[in-house]
Parts: C-alpha cells; sequence; structure tokens
C-alpha cells in the first residue's frame, strides 16, 4: 500500500506539471483561437534559458526564476503573439503551420545555441533539504512545491477570467473581435495578455519538469504530448476537466512505471501511453465547433497533360544526371530527394485536394521501409507492392476511427499515431500473431536493397537513384490523372465542405477512406526507396520532429500542386545539404530555414505556394519552343562536358542556373508587344512624319466626308 502511495504521490506531482502546461494551451486557445503547438517548445527554450542563468553563468536561483518568468517569458510570449498574430480570422491549416513551424524552429534553434552532444542537467528545488514525512509516505519539497504551484495557478485563472474584465475581454476576443471592440474594449491588448500568461504558464511547467528528465530539446518539446491529452479532457476550453485529464495522464505514468511487467515489450508502452491516451480521448470526448474555420479556400491547380508528361520526363532525365555526375557518397546525400519528393507527394491528394491534414506521413514511410525490409530482403519486385499495401491499411487504420475528426482534431490524431510508432511500436523485438512470425527494427536497424525487377538486379545506388526518379514520375502522373479525374474533384469538395458533400449524395467513411489508403501508399513507397538509398535504416528517423521539415517544406510549396513533392525532394536535400558543405558556419541557420518558409507561408506571404510564382513568371518560357529547344541542347551540352570531364560538378550547375536565367530574360524580350503606331492626324501628315503618296488619298476622304 505504501508503494502505491508513493507512485500516486509521484503522479500527482507530474500531474501538476501537466496541468499547469496544459492550462496554458487552453488559455491561448480558449482566448485567441489559435491551438499552439509550439507551446511545449516555449517551454523547452525557458528551461534551457534558466539552465543557462544558474549552471552556464553561475546566477543565484532565485535571480534566474525572476529573470525567466518576469523578463524572459513575458518577451517571450509577445514574440508568440506577434508571430502569430497574422493567422487572426483565418484557417485551421494556416495556423497550424505557423505553430508546426515555430516548434520545429525553436527545436532546431535550442540545439544550435547548446550543443545536443554535451549533457545537461538541473537540480530539484530544495534538493538539499529533507523529504517531508507524511507518516506512510514521504515527499520531496521539489513535489510539494510543484503541486502548491498547479493549485495556485488554477485558482488565479479561475479568477482571471471569470471575475475580472481583463478574462471577460480575452473569452470575448476570438469570438466577434470588431463587437468587443465597439464595447471599447482592446482586443490586441487581450491576446497580448493571453499569450504573455500562455507562454509564462509554459515557462513554469518547463522549468519544474527540467530537473526529471534530460535536457534534450526534442524530448522536453514532446512532453506536451502529455499536456495535449489534459487539454483535450478539457475539450480545449474547460480548465478544470484539463486538470482532471492532468491527474490522469500523470497517475497513469506514474503506476505504468512501478507496476508495468518487465519483458522486452512493455517499456515503450509507458513512453508512449500519453499519446495512446490522447488518441483515444480524441476518439471518445465529444468536440465543439473549432474556432476559426477556413473562410476562404485556395483553389487548386488543375495540371494540363502535356505538362505533368514533361514534368514526369524531366524527372527521370534529372536522375539519370544525378547517377551519371555525381560520386556513390554525394548519391546516397543528394539522391535521396527523390524519396523526400514521394514522402511529400503523399500530401498532395491527402491535405492539398482532401483537405485531410497528418502529422504521421513520415512514420507511414516508415512502415513501409520496415515491410520492404522483411518480405524482399533479396530485393523481390512484389515486396513493393505489398509495402504499399500494408503502409495503406494502416492508413486505414488511422482514418476509420478519426473519420468524425477534422482540423486541429485531426492533426492531433495523426500526431499522438506518430508517437505512437515511433515510442513504442518501432521499438518492439519479433513477435508472433496467430503462428505469424513479425519483425521491425528489432530494436536496431534494418538494412534494405535495390529491388529484382523480373531478372533486372538493381544494386547500385546509381541504378536505384535511376528506379527512384522514375517511381515519383510515375506517381506525379498518377496523382496529376486523379486531379483531373471525376473522383479528384469530389475530394476538393470534400475539402471545401464536408457536410455539403455528403448531403449531395457522397460518402465521407469511402472517400477518406480512400484518400488516407491513397497517401499511405505513397508514403510508404517512399520510406522503402529511402531505405533502399540509404541501405540502412533506423525507427528515429521516422520519427514525429524529423516529419516536421516535410509538412512545413510541401506546405511552403503548395499544398495542391504537384510539383510540390520535386519542390520538396529538391530543398531537403539540396540548399538544405549544399550550404552545410560550402558554408559550415551556416549548418544551423540552414535547417532553420524550413521553419522560417513555414512562418512566411502560414502568415500570408506565400498565398499560392512557392510553385504559384514559378509556373506563373517562369514555365511560359518553356513553351516558347524556340527558347525550350536550345535550353534543352545547352543543358544536355553541359552534361556532356560533366561526362567527359571538361567541367566539374559545381561548373555544370552554375552554367545550368546561367543558362535558364537567360532563356527568361530572353523570353522577356521575345514576348514584349510590338509598340502600338500612334495615329497622326491628317493636317499633321508631312510634319510629324514625311508625307507618301497613300496620304493623298486619306487626305481626300477627309475633306470629302467633312464637306
Amino acid at each position: 500500500m505504501e508503494q502505491f502511495i508513493a507512485f500516486g504521490i509521484v503522479g500527482l506531482s507530474t500531474a501538476a506539471i501537466y496541468a499547469i502546461i496544459g492550462s496554458g494551451l487552453v488559455l491561448t486557445y480558449t482566448t485567441t483561437g489559435v491551438f499552439n503547438f509550439a507551446h511545449g517548445a516555449a517551454g523547452m527554450i525557458s528551461a534551457f534559458v534558466y539552465w543557462q542563468l544558474t549552471i552556464g553563468w553561475g546566477w543565484p536561483t532565485p535571480t534566474a526564476i525572476v529573470a525567466v518568468l518576469l523578463v524572459f517569458a513575458p518577451l517571450f510570449g509577445l514574440a508568440f503573439g506577434k508571430a502569430l498574430a497574422p493567422t487572426q480570422g483565418l484557417g485551421d491549416a494556416e495556423k497550424l503551420v505557423m505553430t508546426i513551424a515555430l516548434l520545429s524552429g525553436l527545436i532546431v534553434l535550442a540545439r544550435w545555441i547548446w550543443n545536443p552532444n554535451e549533457s545537461r542537467s538541473l537540480s530539484r528545488f530544495f534538493a538539499d533539504k529533507k523529504s517531508i514525512d507524511l507518516g506512510v509516505v514521504t515527499i520531496t519539497w521539489h513535489q510539494a512545491l510543484t503541486m502548491v504551484v498547479a493549485i495556485v495557478v488554477a485558482i488565479a485563472l479561475r479568477i482571471l477570467l471569470f471575475r475580472t474584465r481583463t478574462g471577460a475581454e480575452m473569452r470575448a476576443t476570438v469570438d466577434d473581435r470588431a463587437l468587443v471592440g465597439l464595447t471599447g474594449a482592446d482586443p490586441k491588448r487581450a491576446n497580448r495578455v493571453a499569450w504573455i500568461l500562455g507562454i509564462e504558464l509554459a515557462a513554469i511547467g518547463g522549468i519544474l519538469i527540467a530537473p526529471t528528465v534530460a535536457l534534450d530539446a526534442a524530448q522536453l518539446s514532446l512532453l506536451i504530448v502529455s499536456a495535449y491529452t489534459a487539454a483535450i479532457f478539457g475539450r480545449l476550453k474547460s480548465l478544470p476537466m484539463t486538470f482532471v485529464g492532468a491527474v490522469v495522464v500523470g497517475l497513469m505514468e506514474s503506476y505504468l512505471t512501478g507496476y508495468l511487467p518487465q519483458n522486452e515489450y512493455l517499456p515503450g508502452l509507458r513512453l508512449a501511453a500519453p499519446a495512446l491516451l490522447l488518441f483515444v480521448a480524441l476518439l471518445v470526448f465529444p468536440h465543439g465547433r473549432l474556432r476559426g474555420r477556413d473562410r476562404k479556400l485556395n483553389p487548386v491547380p488543375l495540371p494540363t497533360r502535356s505538362g505533368s508528361v514533361a514534368f514526369a520526363a524531366t524527372v527521370i532525365v534529372l536522375g539519370l544526371m544525378l547517377a551519371t555526375m555525381l560520386t556513390e557518397s554525394d548519391l546516397i546525400t543528394y539522391g535521396a530527394m527523390f524519396a523526400w519528393a514521394m514522402i511529400a507527394l503523399s500530401y498532395v491528394p491527402l491535405l492539398g485536394f482532401a483537405g485531410q491534414i497528418s502529422l504521421c506521413q513520415l512514420s507511414l514511410a516508415g512502415v513501409g521501409a520496415v515491410a520492404y525490409s522483411h518480405l524482399g530482403p533479396d530485393g523481390q519486385w512484389w515486396a513493393i507492392l505489398a509495402a504499399m499495401g500494408i503502409a495503406a491499411v494502416v492508413g486505414v487504420v488511422i482514418a476509420i476511427p478519426a473519420l468524425r475528426l477534422s482540423g486541429v482534431y485531426m492533426a492531433l490524431a495523426t500526431a499522438a499515431f506518430a508517437v505512437i510508432l515511433d515510442r513504442w511500436i518501432f521499438t518492439l523485438p519479433s513477435f508472433e500473431i496467430l503462428g505469424i512470425k513479425i519483425s521491425l527494427f528489432d530494436q536496431g536497424s534494418i538494412s534494405l536493397v535495390g529491388p529484382d525487377l523480373f531478372g533486372w538486379k538493381l544494386e547500385s545506388i546509381e541504378e536505384i537513384t535511376v528506379f527512384a526518379a522514375v517511381c515519383v514520375a510515375v506517381v506525379g502522373l498518377a496523382i496529376a490523372v486523379l486531379r483531373r479525374s471525376k473522383y479528384g474533384r469530389r475530394l476538393i469538395a470534400l475539402r471545401d465542405s464536408e457536410a455539403a458533400y455528403a448531403t449531395l449524395g457522397g460518402s465521407l467513411l469511402i472517400a477518406r477512406v480512400l484518400v488516407f489508403a491513397f497517401s499511405a501508399a505513397i508514403a510508404g513507397l517512399g520510406g522503402a526507396l529511402y531505405g533502399m538509398q540509404s541501405q540502412a535504416v533506423a525507427p528515429e528517423q521516422f520519427g514525429l520532429v524529423a516529419g516536421l521539415p516535410i509538412f512545413l517544406v510541401v506546405t511552403i510549396a503548395g499544398l495542391g500542386a504537384v510539383g510540390a513533392g520535386m519542390f520538396t525532394g529538391l530543398a531537403l536535400a539540396g540548399p538544405l545539404k549544399v550550404i552545410p558543405v560550402l558554408w559550415p558556419g551556416l549548418a544551423n541557420l540552414a535547417q532553420v530555414l524550413p521553419a522560417l518558409g513555414g512562418i512566411a507561408a502560414g502568415g500570408g506571404a506565400l498565398k499560392e505556394g512557392a510553385i504559384g510564382p514559378l509556373r506563373r513568371d517562369w514555365f511560359p518560357m518553356l513553351r516558347d519552343k524556340l527558347i525550350a529547344s536550345l535550353l534543352v541542347v545547352v543543358i544536355l551540352g553541359l552534361w556532356g562536358l560533366r561526362l567527359i570531364e571538361a567541367i566539374d560538378g559545381w561548373g555544370f550547375f552554375f552554367g545550368v542556373v546561367a543558362a535558364v536565367i537567360a532563356a527568361r530574360f530572353w523570353h522577356s524580350e521575345r514576348s514584349k508587344p510590338a509598340p502600338e503606331t500612334l495615329e497622326i492626324p491628317v493636317e499633321w501628315v508631312g510634319v510629324k512624319r514625311p508625307w507618301t503618296s497613300e496620304d493623298e488619298e486619306v487626305l481626300e476622304r477627309g475633306v470629302t466626308a467633312g464637306s
């Protein structure tokens, strides 16, 4: 019994931290309409700043706490409010992109400032004082402080929101900013207060929990999953129920730690338990109307048949060029662009066409990689199709339970699913179900080989690169055909209005299941291609955090565009890899670029995506037969010079860039309209320009008409 109470005390102290963080999350959502995925990252940054002040610079603990909570956190909250202000009045997707960009960017920023290879830790508060003896159990002063702070936060928030004018303004602002302004209140001030308090609570939670875990940027940021669960218990609006949810999560974690049977299959369950509970809570609890639903959706571009074929051919030629010009080590690095492109393509039908948000596409790619590795150890061609099929089945497993979820709730469900795979499923050793042995990563890495295509064994990295390029071209064509089909138009109608789609006789279940299965199959193929290219992969390569840059870059490109896949692949395996090679000092800055681009895209700077301006400003020159033909000849000539080693790789690259820019300027000159000839009145003929014989006839007609 004493042990049970002891674990309960530990669970309650952890629950207090989750309650503090979760209440900040609910506060910002209730008062601003923004569900802040970066809330945990804000607490993580605050914990690192606290470590820097106390351990790094030796400040006294009270001084450091005052500096973090009364100076840094309020300023950080104002910065959050400023960054997310453009999303006010926008839909779920824009807000989601912005907050995920902040989450990804803050993790990279923390790793940039504080070297992740160095171990850091914080001591518990009042660690030198004797524990408090309660008879059957003792608690530390740190645990007692945590629970007291949680109680104070609960009381203070209740008084603020329901007993003060500021609280009323904060709650009213999200529903109708204009109406609140008419009453004499200041909506901007209310939002600023909400963000300051929300980030303040995240900072308090981060400082309190940091001494109990390792100071790792990703781990601390993902502790927010437990706070997400608590917030969902409160349906994103009830602070008391949020505290109840925090108690459930905290006790569950503590009792799983103490009583979970010791075997090789269950350790990951404790780590994944909050995410599993979050997924269940999303399915079980009723959810109210999401605040800030999409009000204006961008049209989905319609690809032409000739353009789609030309683009597919260009992708294949690009694969051939890379395979013939790069060394094997460079191909492993840069050739992965086709695998990234394939995973990014899975977002186009799912989110671009159907409007279904998913944050677990990279995890589904991991499913495809695992399935291909075990089913095709010798590269059997059918193992690729089987891997796609298994990934599709997993996609259906996500789609059917989450049928009634949308927007933020769907994003949370898929994020929870990604965490479950990452922390538990992918870490399992081999096991049997109905006599069938199932192996995943076997608590290590797995090897993948190139496919055997009916006797043609693709063994070299060069051959695998070309194969991956062909796969991207074929899938891109398939998605273009889907967009032009009746079913593609149905998916876009589903995105525009699920209620209208169902009213007109469409089946939401069938539509969502099919599009999830299709996109999951594409992601599974991308995972298999990535494994072939890398030759070996590990579970951490398919985690939630690792997948965020893909989501951000494909959003920057433009979710409805088929070219978003290659744009993402080129960005992730191009500039983000080249910049650290050319300028090693900018390596960390390069990793922040997807987050910065995501902030720009979510804020409306790229309303039509980056591909829209490219299509409008650059692609018309490719329809000029003369310019397009000469450009192809020049590029092929540069390729030939590279093959005979007359120029190096950089010479080829800069030559192609120069040729494309020159073609663009040439097309601009060729497409300029001819200057219009100004009509000169007949009485000025001979003065403004020389007299001609034709002018005599014009003059006679003018005189006749006048008389």
